[in-house]
Parts: structure tokens; C-alpha cells; sequence
């Protein structure tokens, strides 16, 4: 991987290069998670829950999943 050199912001933000928005499929709007690490500051692209949909994709939204869950969250006793 070839090294690049970015500045950072007044905000504390960085672009990160498109070499590697493109690799990580990283879009507007994503989220990452940041995680500091022995080598530095590390950067991951969180999937979003709309892309891990399986056999059930398009029988149920991520709104009524998200109330179904919180429903059953909500009825769980410990």
C-alpha cells in the first residue's frame, strides 16, 4: 500500500484518499469506527444493516426490524 500524507482540519478532519475509499467502500454518510491502536490511529468501515440482509431481504424493513427488536428487547426479563 503506498503511504500518503494528509492534513487534518481547525475540526480534526481528514480526507481519506480515494485509492482508499474505493478499496473499503467507503461512501458519504458511512460510519467508521475508530479505534487507537500500538501502530496508531486505525479507521473501519462499519457495514451497514442493510447490506448483511440475507434470505429475508426485501420481506421486512430495517424500520420494522428495528421495532421488532426493541419490542423483544423490551419484553426480555433478566
Amino acid at each position: 500500500m503506498a503511504e500518503q500524507i494528509v492534513k487534518v482540519t481547525r475540526k480534526g478532519q481528514v480526507t481519506i484518499p480515494i485509492e482508499q475509499r474505493r478499496k473499503y467502500s467507503i461512501k458519504q454518510g458511512m460510519s467508521l469506527l475508530v479505534k487507537d491502536s500500538d501502530q496508531g490511529i486505525l479507521l473501519s468501515p462499519i457495514t451497514p444493516l442493510e447490506d448483511l440482509a440475507g434470505i429475508d431481504a426485501g420481506r421486512v424493513t430495517v424500520e420494522e426490524m428495528k421495532r421488532r427488536l426493541d419490542k423483544m428487547r423490551s419484553e426480555d426479563r433478566y
